[in-house]
């Protein structure tokens, strides 16, 4: 029985080699791979798809256009594919409009095989532009299609036009520029020469109720009321003393109006001279000023015993701007009593500040060659133009170990905020020649910086870069690009998206 299973499993086998063998299905040839052109003009970009050319077989053309002006799809237009061949007049073949925007779907058909000259004309309300494309093979007969092995190339990204016109995206070709070597160091917004002022109280007295004050934060002008304090009543300050003072004024100021008048009689009846009058009519003012003063006082006296009194009743005095700027700081409040010298008010002009650059005593011997800087604010796209340089410290601090250098910025929209950290790249004198690309294009991913590269209309590649200086909104690119790469600045986290996402897009080409 122990011999029995292998002669069983050998005959099995036996038999199973004189069974036909099934027949092998012949597969169908395979659809030649799509033409895919892309092309850019300092107009336009071409994006084009279409099945190789066969003589006497019509190819649909899906031909895109984008407007490098927006990249945006040429919404109308009229698109024309001209094929010429020798001698031969050109052939041309028109869509008359985009069958969707910036989508034209144009036929072709050659009656003659050969290599042709093809072109791409477009012609749209307000532009006009051209690709020449070079040369194109028309074949005789499918079966002369030829499929092309290609070569191992780097992975693509799929980003579909429909994608690239429906949202916030731009490339642009990079090439060299002359940048400037530079010095990145920390710095501090502080208010310029003049531009902080202690507002004091000109008396002591009561500041008035009547008005508000103006709270840290709001913006004021030169010139402007800030507040009004009415001036304590000077000694004797009691109600008595006041009253007395005006029914003294007010009993001589009677009296003086009746010598008046009497003055008046007499000069008529000529009884006596003109100079009588004048002198009662001194007598008068004089009396009428006394008790207007004593009035004033008494007014004075109740604005100061009552807490809720106002300045307005009894000729305040007004506190205002020196400078135009922005209230830092708040001292008293409405209705307090202040002595006179009390600091009030903090005022800070914004409109042209200090940026003190931090410089590190190491990096000192570098700053014979400065040549400007401009000022990096955290959490800002863009960086800010430094202006002119006021003074660069002699003295290390002790404490940091930095050495100061102070521009005056010009704060525009008041993005400088005093007080604030930020960043301060100094340029150097010297100037190298370098390939750059808009800091817009640099994304972070993972920890290494790297840019995404347009090889076709619809394909991008990952490139990591090594980063060099920086000067305004360039970096420059040291590693991993060529002049000539296009990339993309607007959208390139948009493509590192596309590049996560495991689901391909579903295409809406019309072809």
């Amino acid at each position: 029985m122990k011999n029995a299973c292998p002669i069983l499993i050998l005959s099995l086998l036996a038999a199973g080699c004189q069974k036909e063998k099934p027949a092998v299905k012949e597969l169908a040839p395979a659809e030649p791979a799509t033409v895919s052109v892309s092309h850019w003009t300092d107009k336009t970009e071409l994006f084009m798809e279409y099945q190789p050319l066969v003589a006497g077989v019509k190819r649909r053309f899906s031909v895109h256009f984008t407007s490098l002006a927006n990249f945006k799809p040429l919404a109308s237009g009229q698109a024309t594919i001209t094929l010429s061949q020798g001698g031969a007049a050109p052939r041309a073949f028109t869509a008359d409009a985009p069958s969707r925007p910036g989508i034209f779907g144009v036929d072709v058909t050659l009656a003659r095989s050969g290599r042709y000259r093809m072109a791409v004309q477009l012609r749209s309300k307000g532009l006009d532009d051209s690709h020449d494309l070079g040369e194109a093979e028309v074949h005789a007969s499918p079966g002369e299609i030829r499929s092309v092995t290609e070569k191992a190339k780097e992975e693509t990204i799929a980003f579909l036009k429909e994608q690239q016109w429906a949202l916030d995206f731009g490339t642009q070709l990079i090439a060299g520029r002359e940048m400037r070597e530079s010095l990145r160091v920390s710095g501090e917004v502080r208010p310029r020469s003049g531009g902080e002022v202690q507002v004091t109280a000109p008396v002591a007295g009561r500041i008035g109720t009547s008005s508000r004050m103006p709270v840290a934060g709001t913006q004021v002008s030169r010139g402007q009321a800030l507040a009004s304090i009415a001036p304590l009543t000077p000694a004797p300050a009691d109600r008595p003393a006041l009253e007395y003072a005006i029914s003294e004024a007010a009993t001589a100021a009677d009296l003086a109006r009746r010598n008046q008048e009497r003055a008046e009689s007499l000069l008529k009846a000529g009884a006596v001279p003109a100079r009588r009058l004048e002198e009662a009519r001194a007598a008068l003012a004089t009396a009428d000023a006394r008790l207007k003063a004593a009035n004033a006082r008494l007014s004075q006296y109740e604005t100061s015993r009552q807490a809720e009194g106002d300045a307005t009743g009894s000729s305040p005095f007004a506190v205002r701007a020196p400078i135009s700027g922005v209230i830092a700081e708040v001292k008293s409040t409405p209705g307090a009593n202040v002595a006179q010298g009390d600091s009030l008010f903090r005022i800070v002009a914004v409109d042209s500040v200090y940026a003190v650059a931090n410089v590190p005593e190491a990096e000192v011997p570098r700053l014979s060659r400065l040549a400007g800087a401009e000022i990096e604010i955290p959490g800002a796209a863009n960086t800010l133009p430094a202006g002119s340089l006021v003074a660069r410290s002699s003295f290390v601090d002790p404490r940091s170990r930095t050495l100061g250098v102070i521009y005056e910025v010009a704060n525009e929209g008041r993005r400088l905020a005093i007080g604030q950290s930020v960043s301060v790249r100094l340029f150097l004198s010297t100037r190298v020649r370098a390939l750059a690309v808009p800091a817009s294009a640099i994304i972070d991913d993972g920890g290494r910086p790297v840019v995404f590269v347009q090889l076709e209309g619809e394909a991008f590649a990952r490139r990591p870069v090594t980063l060099g200086i920086r000067e305004a909104d360039f970096v420059q690119v040291l590693e991993g690009l060529r002049p000539g790469d296009r990339v993309v600045t607007r959208g390139a986290y948009l493509i590192r998206l596309a590049a996560l996402s495991t689901q391909i897009p579903a295409h809406g080409h019309v072809h």
